[in-house]
C-alpha cells in the first residue's frame, strides 16, 4: 500500500435510541477518531486551533481545547482522553477503515456539541460549508471607546437599503428539516460574511418566537439548535445557540455570550446577583467582533409574560458596544468590547436607555442617574435629541403634575409630585415629521422620583396641555418671534400682553380656562382680545380674578372653512386677590381681524356716564353707537371717534354701514352697562 499515505479507524458503540440527538438516524453513534499523518511527517495530534473536519475536508468552529464557550476552564478534549471502547454482545462493535489515495484528503469526522462540557463525534457529509476557525478572544482592535461618541448606532457601517432584497429572501425561506439545510438555503443569496450573518439574523428574528410557556417550565425546554428549529420557539439560550450553530455552519466565527440584562421585569435601580439571566451572541466580521441579540430582535412579551408578539427590532443587530452595555452585562467583561469596561455596580447605577431611545434619535438625558430626588417639591429632567421631536410624560400615570417645554433638539420637564414617596416617571417620544403623524408615542426613558416634601402651590389647572409654552412646533404652525418664550406668565395686576409674528395666512382663535365654573366658553374667549397689525398679532389678556389660568391658542388657514387646530398654550398666574377685570366687548362676524379697539377696552361700561369711543376700522361708510338712542361716530383719518352717554342703557352696540348705497347696518360689537 505504498501508494496510500493515510487511513482512518473508527470504533463505534451503539447507544440506546432514547439518547438520539443532533442530525440523522445514525446520531446514536459515539465515535473516537484517530488520524495518522502521512509519510511527510505531519503532526498526528489534533490542531490546537479547535477546528475539526465537517466530513468534506472543511472545518467547524470549536472552542479552544479544554475551554468552555463561556471562557471558563472545562474538560479536556475527548479525542485526547477517550475512554476505552469494548466489545459487548448487546451493544455491538463495528470497525470502519477508510483508505485514501495520496492525492485525496481523508474524510474527517465532524464534531457537534451536545451541551456544556460534553462532546460527541459522528460522521456527516456537510457539503458546501467552509472552514471555520475557533473563536478567538477579543483583543485591543475589537474595543470601542466608552462613553458613546454619538456617531453611529452600529459597530460597523451598515447600509440597510442594500439588505432589502436579501432580507426579503431570508424571510421567505421555509426549511425546517435540518439546520444544515436551512443554512444552505439562506446562503444562496449571501456572498459576503456580513450578508451571511444578516440572512441568518433575519430568519431567526422572524421565524423563532419566544417560548413563554417554556420560560415558566424550563425542565421541559431544549435549547439545542435542532430542537429550536423544529419547535419554532425557545428562550434566549436557544436563540443564541441556534445563531451560533448556524454561523459556524456558514463559516462565520460566532460565540454565545451570557450575562445579566435589563429586560422584561427590570425595575429601575435594582441590583443583579446570582447566575446569568440572559444569552446573546458575538460575531466576527471584517476583522473585528460585533454584538447582537436575536431574542430581543424578534419581538416582545406582554406585561404578564404570557404572550409573545413578533415585533422586529433592527437596533440589536451589530449594536454599538457603548449602547449594548446599557442593558447587556456579560459574565466575562472582555466581551463588553469597551475601553474602559464597566463594573457591575456601574451597570446597575447607569440609566437604562432602551432601543426606542436611540432609534428615535435621543442622545442624552439629564440627570444621568435613574433615581432623582426632589428639591423643595420639584425635580427637573431634560432630554437631548438629534432633531425636533414630540414628547409627553407620565408621573405615576398622569401628566397633571408637571410642566414640559419643547426646545430645539430636546425637551425640559419640571415635575411637582403631590404626594411624598416614590413616583415612576416615564418620558415618551415620537417623530415630528408630517408623514409620521399617526405614529404612537414610545417610552424612551424612565426615572424614579423620590419626593420628601410637596409644593402644594404648584397645582396646575386641568385644562393645561403638555407641552407648555411656545416652541419649534408653534413656529412650524406660523407663530414666530414670541414676546414671551417661557411657558409661565406671572402678572400682579391681572393683565398681560403677548405678541407674535405670523408667517402664514392664518386665522387665530384664543380661549382662557381655569378650574371651577367662573368661565364658560363664551366668557373664556372674551377675556382675550386679538389685535392684528400687518403680520403682527397682539393678545391682550384680562383675568377675571386671581388664580391659575390656561391660555390656549388655535389656528387654521383663512381659506379653510373647517375647524381650528390646537397649537400651544401658556400658564398664566396671578396672586393678587383684588384683581377683577371684566371681559372685552363681544364681537360679531362683521368685526374683521384687522379692526382694532382703542377705547373702551372694557366690555362693561359705567352707568350714567359719557364714554369715549375710538375704533380703527376701514372699508366702511358709516359707524354709529346705538342703544336707546343712535349716535354716529366721526371719521378722523383711519379712526372713528365719538362720545356716548350710557344713561338708561343696559347694553350698547357698535354698528357699521358698509355701503353708502344701502340702508342696512350690521352689529360688530356689544357692550354691557353696569346696573345702577
Amino acid at each position: 500500500m505504498g501508494n496510500f499515505h493515510s487511513f482512518c479507524i473508527t470504533w463505534a458503540r451503539r447507544l440506546c435510541p432514547g439518547c438520539a440527538s443532533e442530525g440523522d438516524n445514525k446520531a446514536n453513534d459515539v465515535a473516537v477518531h484517530m488520524e495518522m499523518g502521512a509519510a511527510t511527517g505531519q503532526d498526528s495530534q489534533p490542531s490546537s486551533t479547535g477546528s475539526e473536519g465537517d466530513g468534506n475536508g472543511n472545518s467547524r468552529s470549536q472552542p479552544p481545547r479544554g475551554t468552555e464557550l463561556n471562557g471558563r476552564r472545562g474538560p479536556a478534549d475527548p479525542c485526547e482522553q477517550a475512554p476505552p471502547i469494548t466489545s459487548s454482545p448487546d451493544k455491538g462493535t463495528q470497525v470502519t477503515v477508510e483508505i485514501h489515495h495520496e492525492d485525496t484528503s481523508p474524510q474527517l469526522i465532524k464534531r457537534l456539541s451536545l451541551g456544556k462540557g460534553s462532546q460527541r463525534l459522528r460522521g456527516h457529509d456537510n457539503k458546501g460549508f467552509q472552514r471555520t476557525e475557533a473563536p478567538r478572544p477579543p483583543g485591543a482592535k475589537d474595543l470601542h471607546a466608552y462613553p458613546w461618541d454619538k456617531s453611529s448606532l452600529k459597530s460597523m457601517p451598515v447600509d440597510l437599503q442594500q439588505f432589502e432584497k436579501l432580507d426579503a429572501y431570508a424571510l421567505k425561506v421555509n426549511v425546517k428539516n435540518s439546520v444544515e439545510e436551512l443554512v444552505k438555503a439562506l446562503l444562496k443569496q449571501a456572498r459576503t460574511d456580513l450578508e451571511k450573518v444578516r440572512a441568518i439574523w433575519m430568519w431567526i428574528c422572524h421565524h423563532i418566537e419566544y417560548d413563554v410557556v417554556g420560560y415558566h417550565n424550563k425542565s421541559q425546554l431544549s435549547s439545542k439548535p435542532r430542537d429550536v428549529l423544529q419547535m419554532g420557539k425557545s428562550i434566549c439560550e436557544g436563540y443564541a445557540e441556534l445563531f451560533e450553530h448556524m454561523c459556524s455552519l456558514a463559516g462565520i466565527q460566532c460565540k454565545k455570550l451570557s450575562g445579566h440584562a435589563k429586560g422584561h421585569g427590570y425595575k429601575t435601580g435594582q441590583t443583579f446577583t446570582g447566575d446569568s439571566d440572559h444569552a446573546w451572541n458575538a460575531v466576527y466580521l471584517e476583522g473585528r467582533w460585533h454584538l447582537l441579540d436575536s431574542t430581543w430582535g424578534s419581538g416582545s412579551v406582554d406585561d404578564s409574560f404570557t404572550k409573545f408578539t413578533y415585533r422586529y427590532n433592527e437596533f440589536y443587530f451589530l449594536t454599538h458596544p457603548a449602547l449594548f452595555i446599557n442593558n447587556h452585562f456579560p459574565d466575562n467583561s472582555n466581551w463588553q468590547l469597551l475601553k474602559p469596561t464597566l463594573t457591575l455596580k456601574e451597570f446597575e447605577n447607569n440609566m437604562l436607555h432602551n432601543s426606542n431611545f436611540y432609534t428615535l434619535g435621543m442622545l442624552a438625558t439629564h440627570p444621568e442617574t435613574p433615581i432623582i430626588h426632589t428639591v423643595k417639591g420639584k425635580a427637573s429632567v431634560s432630554v437631548d435629541c438629534r432633531s425636533n421631536m414630540l414628547f409627553m410624560f407620565k408621573l405615576k400615570g398622569t401628566d397633571k403634575h408637571g410642566l414640559m417645554t419643547l426646545k430645539k433638539h430636546g425637551m425640559k420637564l419640571d415635575v411637582y409630585p403631590q404626594n411624598t414617596g416614590s413616583h415612576k416617571l416615564e418620558i415618551f417620544a415620537k417623530s415630528s415629521k408630517a408623514e409620521a403623524s399617526d405614529d404612537v408615542y414610545k417610552c424612551v426613558v424612565e426615572y424614579v422620583v423620590e419626593c420628601k416634601s410637596v409644593d402644594k402651590a404648584m397645582c396646575f389647572p386641568k385644562e393645561l396641555h403638555q407641552p407648555v409654552g411656545p416652541s419649534w412646533f408653534s413656529e412650524r404652525q406660523g407663530f414666530l418671534q414670541p414676546s414671551h418664550r417661557e411657558p409661565v406668565l406671572h402678572t400682579n395686576d391681572g393683565r398681560c400682553s403677548l405678541t407674535f409674528t405670523l408667517s402664514k395666512d392664518i386665522s387665530v382663535l384664543t380661549t382662557l380656562h381655569t378650574d371651577g365654573s367662573s368661565l364658560d366658553e363664551d366668557m373664556g374667549r372674551r377675556h382675550v382680545l386679538q389685535t392684528h397689525r400687518g403680520n403682527q398679532i397682539e393678545l391682550k389678556v384680562h383675568l377675571p380674578h386671581a388664580g391659575s389660568f390656561v391660555l390656549k391658542i388655535y389656528s387654521k388657514k383663512k381659506s379653510d372653512p373647517g375647524n381650528y387646530d390646537y397649537v400651544f398654550n401658556y400658564l398664566i398666574r396671578c396672586l393678587n386677590t383684588e384683581v377683577k377685570w371684566p371681559a372685552f366687548p363681544k364681537s360679531y362676524g362683521k368685526w374683521l381681524q384687522d379692526y382694532e379697539i382703542l377705547e373702551p377696552l372694557s366690555g362693561l361700561l359705567p352707568a350714567n356716564c359719557n364714554v369715549q369711543f375710538k375704533l380703527k376700522m376701514h372699508g366702511v361708510a358709516k359707524v354709529l353707537v346705538r342703544s336707546e338712542d343712535i349716535h354716529p361716530l366721526t371719521q378722523n383719518r383711519d379712526c372713528w371717534e365719538g362720545t356716548f352717554n350710557t344713561s338708561g342703557c343696559r347694553e350698547v352696540f357698535v354698528m357699521v354701514h358698509e355701503n353708502a348705497n344701502h340702508s342696512s347696518y350690521s352689529s360688530v360689537l356689544r357692550y354691557e352697562v353696569e346696573t345702577q
